[in-house]
Protein backbone atom coordinates (compact mmCIF):
# COMPACT_ATOMS: atom_id res chain seq x y z
CA UNK A 1 0.00 0.00 0.00
CA UNK A 2 1.49 3.30 -1.09
CA UNK A 3 1.56 6.20 1.39
CA UNK A 4 -0.54 9.28 0.71
CA UNK A 5 1.67 11.81 2.50
CA UNK A 6 5.35 11.44 3.41
CA UNK A 7 7.38 13.52 5.86
CA UNK A 8 10.88 13.90 4.43
CA UNK A 9 13.91 14.88 6.51
CA UNK A 10 14.98 17.77 4.28
CA UNK A 11 18.23 19.72 4.24
CA UNK A 12 18.19 21.22 0.76
CA UNK A 13 21.34 19.32 -0.14
CA UNK A 14 21.84 17.09 -3.15
CA UNK A 15 20.24 13.92 -1.84
CA UNK A 16 17.09 15.35 -0.25
CA UNK A 17 16.58 17.77 -3.13
CA UNK A 18 16.24 14.99 -5.68
CA UNK A 19 14.18 12.84 -3.33
CA UNK A 20 11.18 15.19 -3.45
CA UNK A 21 10.53 14.73 -7.21
CA UNK A 22 11.53 11.07 -6.94
CA UNK A 23 8.91 10.41 -4.23
CA UNK A 24 6.21 12.12 -6.24
CA UNK A 25 7.24 10.27 -9.39
CA UNK A 26 7.42 6.79 -7.86
CA UNK A 27 4.88 6.94 -5.02
CA UNK A 28 2.45 9.60 -6.26
CA UNK A 29 2.30 11.00 -2.74
CA UNK A 30 2.31 14.43 -1.14
CA UNK A 31 5.60 15.45 0.46
CA UNK A 32 6.13 17.46 3.63
CA UNK A 33 9.72 18.72 3.79
CA UNK A 34 10.89 18.95 7.42
CA UNK A 35 14.02 20.93 8.27
CA UNK A 36 15.55 21.79 11.63
CA UNK A 37 17.69 24.87 12.21
CA UNK A 38 20.49 23.54 14.42
CA UNK A 39 22.95 26.28 13.56
CA UNK A 40 23.94 25.30 10.04
CA UNK A 41 24.08 28.95 9.06
CA UNK A 42 22.11 31.37 6.92
CA UNK A 43 23.60 30.28 3.59
CA UNK A 44 22.08 26.85 4.00
CA UNK A 45 18.71 28.03 5.31
CA UNK A 46 18.14 31.10 3.12
CA UNK A 47 15.50 30.36 0.53
CA UNK A 48 15.10 26.79 1.76
CA UNK A 49 11.29 26.83 1.86
CA UNK A 50 11.07 28.37 -1.60
CA UNK A 51 13.51 25.80 -2.96
CA UNK A 52 11.59 22.90 -1.43
CA UNK A 53 8.29 24.11 -2.86
CA UNK A 54 9.77 24.71 -6.32
CA UNK A 55 11.16 21.19 -6.20
CA UNK A 56 7.67 19.83 -5.51
CA UNK A 57 7.11 19.86 -1.74
CA UNK A 58 3.44 20.30 -0.78
CA UNK A 59 4.29 21.66 2.67
CA UNK A 60 7.47 22.81 4.43
CA UNK A 61 8.21 22.80 8.17
CA UNK A 62 11.31 24.66 9.40
CA UNK A 63 11.92 24.64 13.15
CA UNK A 64 14.48 26.64 15.14
CA UNK A 65 16.03 24.01 17.41
CA UNK A 66 19.38 25.63 18.13
CA UNK A 67 18.93 26.15 21.86
CA UNK A 68 17.33 22.74 22.33
CA UNK A 69 20.22 21.19 20.42
CA UNK A 70 22.84 22.88 22.60
CA UNK A 71 21.09 22.48 25.95
CA UNK A 72 19.50 19.04 25.72
CA UNK A 73 21.97 17.28 23.45
CA UNK A 74 25.40 18.92 23.19
CA UNK A 75 25.79 19.81 26.85
CA UNK A 76 24.85 16.27 27.87
CA UNK A 77 27.49 14.92 25.54
CA UNK A 78 30.05 17.43 26.84
CA UNK A 79 29.32 16.41 30.41
CA UNK A 80 29.87 12.76 29.48
CA UNK A 81 33.25 13.47 27.91
CA UNK A 82 32.33 11.21 25.01
CA UNK A 83 34.73 11.19 22.05
CA UNK A 84 34.55 8.56 19.31
CA UNK A 85 37.79 6.78 18.40
CA UNK A 86 40.02 9.34 20.14
CA UNK A 87 39.21 12.21 17.78
CA UNK A 88 35.63 12.62 16.61
CA UNK A 89 33.52 14.99 18.73
CA UNK A 90 30.31 13.50 17.31
CA UNK A 91 28.99 16.63 15.63
CA UNK A 92 26.81 14.88 13.06
CA UNK A 93 25.95 11.91 15.28
CA UNK A 94 24.52 13.97 18.14
CA UNK A 95 22.28 16.01 15.83
CA UNK A 96 20.50 13.15 14.10
CA UNK A 97 18.21 12.04 16.97
CA UNK A 98 16.91 15.59 17.42
CA UNK A 99 16.29 16.08 13.69
CA UNK A 100 14.52 12.72 13.46
CA UNK A 101 12.46 13.55 16.56
CA UNK A 102 11.30 16.83 14.99
CA UNK A 103 10.51 15.01 11.75
CA UNK A 104 8.31 12.53 13.60
CA UNK A 105 6.53 15.37 15.42
CA UNK A 106 5.87 17.15 12.11
CA UNK A 107 4.68 13.93 10.49
CA UNK A 108 2.14 13.30 13.24
CA UNK A 109 1.00 16.94 13.24
CA UNK A 110 0.43 17.06 9.46
CA UNK A 111 -1.20 13.64 9.07
CA UNK A 112 1.65 11.87 7.28
CA UNK A 113 1.47 8.10 6.98
CA UNK A 114 5.17 7.49 6.20
CA UNK A 115 8.64 8.87 6.83
CA UNK A 116 11.56 9.30 4.42
CA UNK A 117 15.21 10.29 4.62
CA UNK A 118 18.11 10.86 2.25
CA UNK A 119 20.70 8.72 4.01
CA UNK A 120 22.68 6.28 1.90
CA UNK A 121 22.60 2.54 2.46
CA UNK A 122 26.28 2.61 3.37
CA UNK A 123 26.21 5.30 6.04
CA UNK A 124 25.58 5.63 9.76
CA UNK A 125 22.81 8.21 9.42
CA UNK A 126 20.24 5.72 8.11
CA UNK A 127 20.65 3.85 11.39
CA UNK A 128 20.43 6.99 13.54
CA UNK A 129 17.27 8.25 11.85
CA UNK A 130 15.49 4.93 11.72
CA UNK A 131 16.29 3.92 15.31
CA UNK A 132 14.72 7.22 16.38
CA UNK A 133 11.68 6.48 14.22
CA UNK A 134 11.34 3.09 15.90
CA UNK A 135 11.54 4.66 19.34
CA UNK A 136 9.05 7.47 18.68
CA UNK A 137 6.74 6.33 15.85
CA UNK A 138 7.15 2.60 15.23
CA UNK A 139 3.84 2.47 13.32
CA UNK A 140 5.07 4.69 10.47
CA UNK A 141 6.75 2.90 7.53
CA UNK A 142 10.06 4.25 6.27
CA UNK A 143 11.07 5.03 2.70
CA UNK A 144 14.84 5.12 2.13
CA UNK A 145 15.34 5.99 -1.57
CA UNK A 146 19.07 5.21 -1.57
CA UNK A 147 18.09 1.61 -0.80
CA UNK A 148 15.49 1.54 -3.56
CA UNK A 149 16.33 3.69 -6.58
CA UNK A 150 18.78 3.04 -9.40
CA UNK A 151 20.92 6.08 -8.53
CA UNK A 152 24.22 4.58 -7.43
CA UNK A 153 26.52 7.62 -7.07
CA UNK A 154 26.48 11.33 -6.41
CA UNK A 155 27.23 11.85 -10.11
CA UNK A 156 23.98 10.00 -10.89
CA UNK A 157 22.13 12.17 -8.37
CA UNK A 158 23.51 15.32 -10.00
CA UNK A 159 22.36 14.08 -13.41
CA UNK A 160 18.89 13.32 -12.04
CA UNK A 161 18.71 16.83 -10.55
CA UNK A 162 19.58 18.40 -13.89
CA UNK A 163 16.90 16.40 -15.70
CA UNK A 164 14.27 17.47 -13.17
CA UNK A 165 15.41 21.11 -12.95
CA UNK A 166 16.37 20.79 -9.28
CA UNK A 167 18.81 23.56 -8.22
CA UNK A 168 21.87 22.18 -6.41
CA UNK A 169 25.26 23.50 -5.32
CA UNK A 170 27.21 20.31 -6.10
CA UNK A 171 28.95 19.58 -9.37
CA UNK A 172 31.06 16.72 -10.63
CA UNK A 173 34.17 18.80 -9.91
CA UNK A 174 33.08 19.91 -6.42
CA UNK A 175 31.27 16.97 -4.98
CA UNK A 176 32.00 17.05 -1.26
CA UNK A 177 29.26 15.90 1.08
CA UNK A 178 29.07 18.32 4.00
CA UNK A 179 27.04 18.42 7.18
CA UNK A 180 27.05 21.55 9.31
CA UNK A 181 25.55 22.64 12.59
CA UNK A 182 26.53 24.94 15.44
CA UNK A 183 28.93 22.33 16.83
CA UNK A 184 30.87 21.37 13.69
CA UNK A 185 31.09 20.79 9.98
CA UNK A 186 32.05 17.52 8.30
CA UNK A 187 33.60 17.03 4.86
CA UNK A 188 33.41 13.74 2.98
CA UNK A 189 33.57 12.50 -0.59
CA UNK A 190 35.62 13.51 -3.60
CA UNK A 191 39.35 12.96 -3.22
CA UNK A 192 38.86 12.49 0.53
CA UNK A 193 37.54 8.99 -0.13
CA UNK A 194 41.15 7.88 -0.63
CA UNK A 195 42.94 8.15 2.75
CA UNK A 196 46.23 8.44 0.87
CA UNK A 197 45.18 11.88 -0.36
CA UNK A 198 45.93 14.88 1.82
CA UNK A 199 43.03 17.19 2.59
CA UNK A 200 43.42 20.28 0.42
CA UNK A 201 43.37 23.77 1.93
CA UNK A 202 40.14 24.52 0.09
CA UNK A 203 38.17 21.94 2.06
CA UNK A 204 38.21 23.77 5.39
CA UNK A 205 35.47 26.32 6.04
CA UNK A 206 35.29 27.17 9.76
CA UNK A 207 38.95 27.31 10.73
CA UNK A 208 42.00 29.16 9.52
CA UNK A 209 45.06 27.19 8.58
CA UNK A 210 47.40 27.22 11.60
CA UNK A 211 50.11 28.77 9.44
CA UNK A 212 47.76 31.67 8.63
CA UNK A 213 46.50 32.08 12.20
CA UNK A 214 47.61 35.12 14.27
CA UNK A 215 51.26 35.22 15.25
CA UNK A 216 50.35 36.14 18.82
CA UNK A 217 48.62 33.67 21.16
CA UNK A 218 45.33 34.48 22.86
CA UNK A 219 43.99 33.31 26.24
CA UNK A 220 40.38 32.15 26.56
CA UNK A 221 38.72 31.42 29.91
CA UNK A 222 35.73 29.06 29.98
CA UNK A 223 33.54 28.86 33.08
CA UNK A 224 31.58 25.76 34.08
CA UNK A 225 28.69 25.10 36.44
CA UNK A 226 28.10 21.44 37.26
CA UNK A 227 29.75 20.36 34.02
CA UNK A 228 27.89 22.84 31.80
CA UNK A 229 29.74 25.69 30.03
CA UNK A 230 28.24 28.99 31.18
CA UNK A 231 30.82 31.77 30.69
CA UNK A 232 33.55 33.02 28.36
CA UNK A 233 36.29 35.32 29.67
CA UNK A 234 34.33 35.98 32.84
CA UNK A 235 31.15 36.97 30.98
CA UNK A 236 28.16 34.83 31.82
CA UNK A 237 26.50 33.98 28.51
CA UNK A 238 22.75 34.36 28.22
CA UNK A 239 22.34 31.24 26.06
CA UNK A 240 24.32 28.17 25.14
CA UNK A 241 24.04 29.19 21.50
CA UNK A 242 25.72 32.55 22.16
CA UNK A 243 28.50 30.88 24.14
CA UNK A 244 29.22 28.36 21.43
CA UNK A 245 29.14 30.97 18.67
CA UNK A 246 31.74 33.06 20.52
CA UNK A 247 34.04 30.09 21.07
CA UNK A 248 33.61 29.00 17.44
CA UNK A 249 34.79 32.42 16.33
CA UNK A 250 37.92 32.59 18.47
CA UNK A 251 38.75 28.91 17.94
CA UNK A 252 38.35 29.16 14.18
CA UNK A 253 40.49 32.32 14.04
CA UNK A 254 43.37 30.46 15.71
CA UNK A 255 43.12 27.24 13.68
CA UNK A 256 41.62 25.12 16.47
CA UNK A 257 39.51 22.03 15.90
CA UNK A 258 40.60 20.37 12.65
CA UNK A 259 40.77 16.59 12.51
CA UNK A 260 41.31 14.13 9.66
CA UNK A 261 39.92 10.74 10.63
CA UNK A 262 39.61 7.23 9.28
CA UNK A 263 36.74 5.89 11.37
CA UNK A 264 34.86 2.64 11.82
CA UNK A 265 31.25 3.09 10.75
CA UNK A 266 28.48 1.32 12.64
CA UNK A 267 27.53 -0.56 9.46
CA UNK A 268 30.92 -2.26 9.38
CA UNK A 269 33.11 -0.38 6.90
CA UNK A 270 35.81 2.21 7.36
CA UNK A 271 35.38 5.73 6.05
CA UNK A 272 37.48 8.87 5.92
CA UNK A 273 36.23 12.31 6.87
CA UNK A 274 37.56 15.71 7.83
CA UNK A 275 35.89 17.58 10.66
CA UNK A 276 36.07 21.10 12.07
CA UNK A 277 34.89 21.66 15.64
CA UNK A 278 36.55 24.87 16.90
CA UNK A 279 34.37 25.82 19.88
CA UNK A 280 33.67 22.24 20.82
CA UNK A 281 37.37 21.40 20.90
CA UNK A 282 37.97 24.25 23.35
CA UNK A 283 35.07 23.19 25.56
CA UNK A 284 36.13 19.55 25.70
CA UNK A 285 39.74 20.51 26.48
CA UNK A 286 38.63 22.83 29.27
CA UNK A 287 36.23 20.22 30.64
CA UNK A 288 39.03 17.70 31.03
CA UNK A 289 41.15 20.27 32.89
CA UNK A 290 38.40 21.22 35.36
CA UNK A 291 37.64 17.56 36.04
CA UNK A 292 41.32 16.97 36.79
CA UNK A 293 40.75 19.22 39.82
CA UNK A 294 37.31 18.13 40.94
CA UNK A 295 37.08 14.36 40.42
CA UNK A 296 38.82 11.77 42.55
CA UNK A 297 40.92 9.15 40.82
CA UNK A 298 38.44 6.24 40.92
CA UNK A 299 35.52 8.35 39.76
CA UNK A 300 37.51 9.95 36.95
CA UNK A 301 38.80 6.65 35.64
CA UNK A 302 35.38 5.01 35.80
CA UNK A 303 33.83 8.01 34.05
CA UNK A 304 36.39 7.62 31.26
CA UNK A 305 35.21 4.05 30.71
CA UNK A 306 31.58 5.06 30.54
CA UNK A 307 32.44 7.99 28.26
CA UNK A 308 33.58 5.46 25.64
CA UNK A 309 30.24 3.64 25.92
CA UNK A 310 28.36 6.94 25.70
CA UNK A 311 30.27 8.01 22.60
CA UNK A 312 29.50 4.70 20.90
CA UNK A 313 25.81 5.02 21.77
CA UNK A 314 25.67 8.51 20.29
CA UNK A 315 27.60 7.42 17.20
CA UNK A 316 25.35 4.39 16.71
CA UNK A 317 22.09 6.31 17.08
CA UNK A 318 21.04 4.81 20.40
CA UNK A 319 19.94 8.12 21.94
CA UNK A 320 16.33 7.27 22.80
CA UNK A 321 17.18 4.30 25.00
CA UNK A 322 16.95 3.59 28.74
CA UNK A 323 20.70 2.99 28.92
CA UNK A 324 21.53 6.45 27.59
CA UNK A 325 19.17 7.99 30.12
CA UNK A 326 20.75 5.95 32.91
CA UNK A 327 24.24 7.04 31.87
CA UNK A 328 23.08 10.66 31.87
CA UNK A 329 21.96 10.20 35.46
CA UNK A 330 25.47 8.98 36.34
CA UNK A 331 27.18 11.89 34.60
CA UNK A 332 24.75 14.32 36.22
CA UNK A 333 25.72 13.05 39.67
CA UNK A 334 29.43 12.98 38.91
CA UNK A 335 29.34 16.56 37.62
CA UNK A 336 27.82 18.08 40.76
CA UNK A 337 31.21 19.52 41.71
CA UNK A 338 32.48 20.24 38.19
CA UNK A 339 32.32 23.98 38.69
CA UNK A 340 35.04 26.54 38.08
CA UNK A 341 37.00 28.03 35.21
CA UNK A 342 39.87 27.06 32.96
CA UNK A 343 42.08 29.35 30.91
CA UNK A 344 43.41 27.98 27.62
CA UNK A 345 46.11 29.54 25.48
CA UNK A 346 45.51 29.24 21.75
CA UNK A 347 48.33 29.45 19.26
CA UNK A 348 48.33 28.30 15.64
CA UNK A 349 46.15 25.23 16.11
CA UNK A 350 47.50 24.33 19.54
CA UNK A 351 45.81 24.47 22.95
CA UNK A 352 47.77 24.90 26.17
CA UNK A 353 46.07 24.99 29.60
CA UNK A 354 47.47 27.84 31.68
CA UNK A 355 45.08 28.10 34.64
CA UNK A 356 42.54 25.92 36.46
CA UNK A 357 40.34 27.08 39.36
CA UNK A 358 37.44 25.49 41.22
CA UNK A 359 35.78 25.95 44.60
CA UNK A 360 35.54 22.16 44.72
CA UNK A 361 39.18 21.49 43.86
CA UNK A 362 40.62 18.32 45.42
CA UNK A 363 44.14 19.57 44.80
CA UNK A 364 45.85 20.27 48.12
CA UNK A 365 49.02 22.33 47.99
CA UNK A 366 49.86 21.24 51.53
CA UNK A 367 49.85 17.60 50.46
CA UNK A 368 51.26 17.88 46.91
CA UNK A 369 54.07 20.36 47.61
CA UNK A 370 57.66 19.08 47.70
CA UNK A 371 58.07 21.07 50.88
CA UNK A 372 57.76 18.89 53.99
CA UNK A 373 54.55 19.58 55.91
CA UNK A 374 52.22 18.21 58.53
CA UNK A 375 49.51 17.16 56.05
CA UNK A 376 51.48 14.23 54.68
CA UNK A 377 54.00 12.03 56.48
CA UNK A 378 56.35 10.64 53.88
CA UNK A 379 57.28 7.78 56.20
CA UNK A 380 53.82 6.33 55.58
CA UNK A 381 54.87 5.50 52.03
CA UNK A 382 57.08 2.63 53.25
CA UNK A 383 54.18 0.62 54.65
CA UNK A 384 52.03 1.45 51.65
CA UNK A 385 54.66 0.14 49.25
CA UNK A 386 55.27 -2.97 51.35
CA UNK A 387 51.58 -3.89 51.33
CA UNK A 388 51.11 -3.21 47.61
CA UNK A 389 54.28 -5.11 46.75
CA UNK A 390 53.63 -8.08 49.03
CA UNK A 391 52.21 -10.42 46.30
CA UNK A 392 55.18 -9.59 44.03
CA UNK A 393 57.62 -10.21 46.86
CA UNK A 394 56.07 -13.60 47.72
CA UNK A 395 56.11 -14.64 44.06
CA UNK A 396 59.76 -13.59 43.63
CA UNK A 397 60.81 -15.46 46.79
CA UNK A 398 59.01 -18.61 45.59
CA UNK A 399 60.67 -18.41 42.15
CA UNK A 400 64.10 -18.02 43.77
CA UNK A 401 63.44 -21.00 46.08
CA UNK A 402 62.40 -23.28 43.19
CA UNK A 403 65.48 -22.60 41.07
Amino acid sequence: MKPEKVALAYSGGLDTSVIIPWLKEHYGCKVVAVCGDIGQGGDELNGLEEKARKTGADDVVIADMREEFVTDYLWKMVRSGGVYEHKYLLGTSIARPLLAKRQVEAALATGCDALAHGCTGKGNDQVRFELTYKALAPHLPVIAPWREWDIVSREDAIEYAKKHNVPIAQSTTKIYSRDRNIWHISHEGGELEDPANAASDGIWMLTKSPKEAPDQPVDVTIGFDKGIPIAVNGQHMMTGVALLEQLNEVGGEHGIGRIDLVENRFVGMKSRGCYETPGGTLIMAAMREIEALTLDKNTMHYKERLALDYAEMVYNGLWFTPLREALDAFFDKVSETTTGEVTLRLYKGNIEPVSRKSPHSLYSLGIASFTMGADYDQKDARGFINLIGLPMQVRANLAAKNK
